[in-house]
């Protein structure tokens, strides 16, 4: 797998996580820690998360 392909596989990983975050009432514990993980996964890729956290969480 071509580094753009890792690359776009981990935003949208993220991106699914964020937004079940969203539609979450309570605290899910492992899904804080998935968010956790993908979002060092893409920040090692100098992929700034903060846009996108914006776009889905407002």
């Amino acid at each position: 797998m071509a580094e753009q392909e890792v690359k776009q596989n981990l935003i949208d990983n993220y991106i699914n996580l964020l937004r079940i975050k969203a539609a979450e009432t309570a605290t899910n514990k492992e899904l804080d820690i998935q968010l956790k993980v993908a979002k060092i996964k893409l920040t090692s890729y100098n992929i700034d998360t903060a846009g996108i956290e914006q776009m889905i969480l407002g």
